[in-house]
């Protein structure tokens, strides 16, 4: 597949580049700043330098691609706008080309339902996660607001806590709820779902819950 792939210096953006290289994925990673990238990347990767948040300057990287991928995040406990204006503006410039799939890295403790278990929903998340978090959970909430007013074919992608444990292969996938007792998600697993779930056209427009 032809992918472009947002977020590409972080955690799991990385895991992302190395996954979709490995796999023989023709990848394209947009940033901001291209040397914060791994120098020890497989060969074959494309870089474009563009600011995130403007249309217009990442049109051409989106465009004529089979799915474009974010991983978009904010390292800061603050307000913030970063996921759901990023994902506003790669909503924008996919509107404009022939580029249809789009899948974003959200967080299942942005939610707390039936498929958690009783602790998990009642207390550990509304009173300590979500309060925790509520800034990038505030965030986050708005950018999959804008991702499902589009008409594109959206998935959304919710890890559980990420961690670096790498990849396992055995994570658990739940769709359009949360996965009971799923604590936590390597980002290598979150990456490997997000390559899957971006050529399976059955997760068009559904919420994938992934936990390791």
């Amino acid at each position: 597949m032809k992918l472009a792939i947002f977020g590409a210096t972080g955690g799991t953006g990385i895991e992302l580049l190395r996954q979709a290289l490995a796999a023989g994925h023709e990848v394209t990673a947009v940033v901001r700043d291209p040397r914060r990238l791994p120098t020890d990347l497989p060969s074959g990767l494309g870089i474009v330098q563009a600011d995130l948040m403007d249309p217009d300057a990442i049109a051409p990287a989106v465009r004529d691609r089979d799915a474009v991928l974010s991983a978009m995040g904010s390292g800061s406990r603050g307000p913030t706008t970063v996921c759901s204006d990023s994902i506003g503006a790669i909503a924008t410039a996919m509107a404009r080309g022939r580029t249809r799939r789009l899948l974003m890295t959200s967080a299942s403790g942005l939610v707390a339902d039936a498929g958690d278990g009783v602790f998990t929903r009642y207390v550990l998340k509304p009173l300590l996660v979500q309060r925790l978090f509520k800034h990038a959970y505030a965030d986050l909430r708005e950018a999959e607001r804008r991702l499902r007013a589009t008409d594109l074919d959206w998935t959304i992608v919710r890890p559980s806590r990420l961690t670096d444990r790498g990849l396992t292969g055995r994570y658990r996938t739940a769709w359009d709820t949360n996965i009971k007792g799923g604590l936590s998600t390597t980002r290598a697993d979150t990456a490997h779902c997000l390559l899957a779930l971006a050529a399976d056209p059955t997760s068009v427009r559904h919420a994938v819950s992934v936990a390791s």
